[in-house]
């Protein structure tokens, strides 16, 4: 056995006392007489046996909380159970370990000391004045029982640690150090050096905020035999499908570095290491700088953001009273005011016990009430501030039956507390036309009296509105967003019918009722001369009326074909059901999602499966509805006079509208590819292309770039881009780890989507995939005692999630459909700015 003793480089006074012979052997040189002192007894320890966990009364060390000083030191302790000649990897690491703790900045550098004795661990003196421990060790049990307590001791007392790769392999009998490191190695797993891509999600954490996002390198990748996400905080996954995993494969939610407070003390974890060139990389030098930063407490870092149990969700709302909606109505949407109040909107589907009306020669037709009720934290209380009627009760039975009009969105004007104004979108009863099967939609600024919290009907200034067909059901859209410069988006559905189509592109010209096609994607989304099927962006005027703002995708006075065939409010077009869009402030990016047609399949005669949608959007663009969808992946044109015989492919680079319900332009703008598309095969499916760019659509030919998302029944629903803010943090905000983080959900809680993810700012206007994505599912709770229907879900002012669960029936309200509001309660960073080994940051 050998003790070495590294040392600061001569700008801090010492000088290193190792060096390496050509055999690769570490070699034990002369040593000042400080670290003489501490090698003295380290020379010899019994072999450590197989045994279960430690008894933690095994030792009676009392080590000064927290261990190591301001003369900052890292014990590196490369013990192994199969004694023999050293590997290269102990070499390779040590070199790097002590070049890391010789440079940077003055203030940020540290000693090393590496030790194969065991024995420093029953030594509290000795243990003690290291800061933090690294295992640079190739597993077993390295370990005595009085060792691995002493150990404990050490990191109850507040120390750090550090494990690299085979250390997972330590102390395999002990349930302590499995928690300690976090998770095992898999049996079965690749032996095999790889090149992969690592998916650095934490961007702030010192060990990774500098690292690239898609991170590529060579090393050999662990598996584990439990999945350790949730218990601890991840840093970095993993992306499976860039190399071979093997038979013991974690799937898309592979970890490969972590950390977490344990027992006291602060662990990070690395499987990444099993390289002797892996200690030569800059960058992985730079991610073990960052955790020795943290472990050794010269810097802070948050290392409970995504562990479970820091998070609690409570349902707010109670089920409404016995034929009321004083709770609650049909779920549709949220949005939350400055002081924290939560708006909330029914869209129109009473309670079980009320009357639906589908008969159109009655005069009440669909007519329901749409509410607008108000959560007060303050109060805990909830009010009905306003009921509505709306064309919008008239649920049930097929696509020439339902409607799913009504109150469709909600937004607060950006100066309520100053104005009362909040802003409803929705259909107003009043306004159908029976005959011809036709509603009006409009979006209206009403003024809510801020003493009685009620919205005044009366007060209404209609800003915009525009006829949509009410004959067949769909796809409404709803939502509405703000940006920082008081623009108004406002999303619309194509309100189309695709099961005239097959469940492919709705471009059926023939179905019709009294001369209003109710099939033909084309007269709505596809038309440049038409508000459905859009995102419309308005700057409203305090006399409620509205001006365009610049940069739109049309001005409305476009002279193209004869001129007057343009609505100058459409910056999106070819979106089919934008129910959820969100707006960053920060950025004015927008972020929205739709939910696609039926078909389950995709098909080699007329295209694409339902793919339901996310996109950034930094432009005014072409989305591609009902020409093409995903990375641009064609529909096929319909023949007529007969419309079931297939015509060409639509070029999704120069779309033409040659329908004959379209009375906009022919020649449209060109389709931006989407970045997240997914169907029930799974996420973001792609297919060999022949030479003009037309995918084969063979099941058994797709690949998927996005292995986290599946569908099935799928329904999309955008969530918030979060930003963390310093000056409305409390208690129970979410971490500012979640910052610049995109929450994409789904209505559906199954195998459907409730993920964070990252996007790459030099490819997301342009349709580029995400680069990193961790799930919600745990913290955004699924299941029968959870949010199963997620409906809509937005951050308030001061950092709680606020998400509605829609329920479990259809166009109504019942006793699961409720308020939910998710919190945090992990604490702030670690360690205290009290115990920083060097004073505050």
């Amino acid at each position: 056995m050998r003790f070495t003793s590294h040392h600061k480089p001569m700008a801090l006074g010492v000088f290193s006392t190792r060096r390496t012979g050509k055999s690769g052997r570490r070699r034990r040189w002369a040593a000042p007489l400080a670290a003489g002192a501490l090698a003295a007894g380290l020379l010899s320890a019994p072999a450590a046996s197989a045994r279960p966990a430690p008894d933690p009364s095994l030792t009676t060390m009392s080590i000064k909380s927290p261990p190591g000083g301001a003369d900052v030191r890292v014990l590196v302790f490369y013990g192994s159970a199969a004694p023999g000649d050293e590997s290269p990897l102990v070499n390779a690491g040590i070199a790097a370990l002590e070049q890391i703790g010789r440079s940077g900045p003055a203030d940020r550098r540290f000693r090393v000391v590496a030790t194969e004795n065991a024995s420093v661990f029953t030594d509290e003196r000795r243990l003690g004045r290291f800061n933090a421990v690294v295992f640079l060790t190739g597993g077993g049990d390295v370990l005595t029982p009085e060792q691995e307590a002493g150990l404990e001791a050490y990191m109850e007392a507040g120390g750090g640690f550090v494990g690299l790769h085979d250390a997972a392999r330590a102390e395999p009998y002990s349930d302590w150090f499995t928690g300690l490191i976090g998770a095992r190695p898999a049996a079965g797993g690749p032996s095999a050096v790889q090149r992969a891509t690592v998916e650095v999600g934490d961007r702030r954490h010192p060990a990774t905020k500098d690292l690239p996002t898609q991170w590529k390198r060579l090393d050999k990748w662990l598996d584990w035999v439990e999945n350790p996400s949730g218990d601890v905080h991840t840093v970095a996954r993993v992306r499976e499908s860039t190399y071979r995993p093997g038979a013991s494969a974690d799937g898309w939610d592979h970890p490969v570095s972590w950390c977490r407070d344990y027992d006291g003390g602060r662990s990070f974890y690395t499987g990444m290491g099993g390289t002797v060139s892996s200690y030569d990389e800059t960058d992985f030098r730079d991610h073990l700088r960052g955790a020795l930063m943290w472990t050794t407490r010269l810097v802070q870092a948050d290392c409970t953001a995504t562990i479970t149990g820091n998070y609690t969700a409570e349902r707010l709302t109670q089920p409404n009273q016995p034929g009321r909606n004083d709770q609650i109505g049909e779920p549709h949407g949220l949005v939350t005011a400055p002081d924290g109040r939560v708006f909330y909107i029914g869209r129109g589907g009473a309670d079980s016990s009320q009357p639906v009306i589908t008969d159109w020669n009655d005069p009440d037709i669909g007519k329901g009430k749409g509410q607008v009720h108000v959560y007060d934290p303050r109060t805990d209380q909830v009010t009905l501030a306003a009921e509505l009627t709306v064309f919008g009760n008239k649920g049930g039975g097929g696509e020439l039956v339902k409607t799913e009009e009504g109150l469709l969105g909600i937004e607060l004007d950006p100066d309520l507390e100053d104005n009362g104004w909040v802003y409803l979108h929705y259909t107003p009863h009043s306004e159908i036309d029976r005959e011809k099967h036709i509603g009006e939609r409009r979006v209206s600024r009403f003024t809510l009296d801020q003493e009685t919290g009620k919205l005044d009907l009366d007060s209404e200034k209609v800003l915009l509105k525009w006829p949509v067909q009410i004959h067949s059901c769909c796809h409404a859209g709803g939502g509405m967003a703000w940006d920082s410069e008081g623009n108004l988006y406002i999303a619309t559905g194509d309100t189309n019918s695709s099961g005239f189509s097959d469940g492919y592109s709705g471009n059926n010209p023939e179905p019709n009722f009294r001369g209003v096609s109710f099939a033909d994607a084309r007269r709505t989304a596809g038309n440049t001369n038409n508000l459905n099927g859009k995102i419309l962006r308005i700057h409203p005027e305090p006399d409620g009326s509205y001006t365009l703002p610049e940069g739109n995708l049309f001005t409305g006075e476009e002279s193209d074909e004869g001129g007057g065939k343009t609505r100058g409010e459409i910056y999106v077009m070819g979106v089919r059901n934008p129910a959820r869009i969100f707006v960053d402030k920060s950025t004015d990016i927008l972020y929205a999602g739709w939910v696609g047609p039926d078909a389950g399949a995709p098909s080699t005669t007329w295209g694409p499966a339902k793919y339901d949608t996310f996109a950034v959007i930094t432009e005014a663009g072409n989305r591609g509805w009902p020409y093409c969808m995903g990375n641009k992946q064609p529909y096929r044109d319909r023949n007529l006079p007969d419309p079931s015989k297939p015509l060409g492919w639509y070029d999704c680079d120069a779309p033409k509208n040659e329908s004959p319900n379209n009375d906009g332009l022919v020649n449209l703008p060109p389709v931006t590819g989407n970045n997240i598309w997914y169907s029930p095969q799974g996420g973001a499916p792609d297919f060999p292309r022949d030479e003009n760019g037309v995918p084969s659509y063979e099941q058994e030919e797709a690949t998927y770039g996005l292995n986290w998302l599946k569908g099935g029944g799928q329904a999309a629903m955008n969530g918030p881009v979060y930003r963390y803010d310093a000056d409305n943090a409390g208690e129970t905000t979410w971490p500012a780890y979640w910052d610049g983080k995109w929450f994409v959900g789904d209505f559906y809680d199954a195998d459907q989507p409730r993920n964070a993810v990252v996007m790459d700012p030099r490819t997301q206007g342009d349709g580029g995939l995400p680069v990193h994505s961790e799930s919600l599912k745990k913290i955004v709770p699924v299941g029968d005692g959870g949010i199963r229907n997620l409906m809509d879900w937005k951050f308030g002012p001061h950092g709680a999630l606020y998400v509605l669960d829609y329920g479990r029936g259809f166009f109504t309200s019942d006793s699961r459909s409720a308020l939910w509001r998710v919190t945090y309660t992990g604490g702030g960073p670690t360690p205290a700015a009290g115990q920083l080994a060097r004073g505050t940051q």
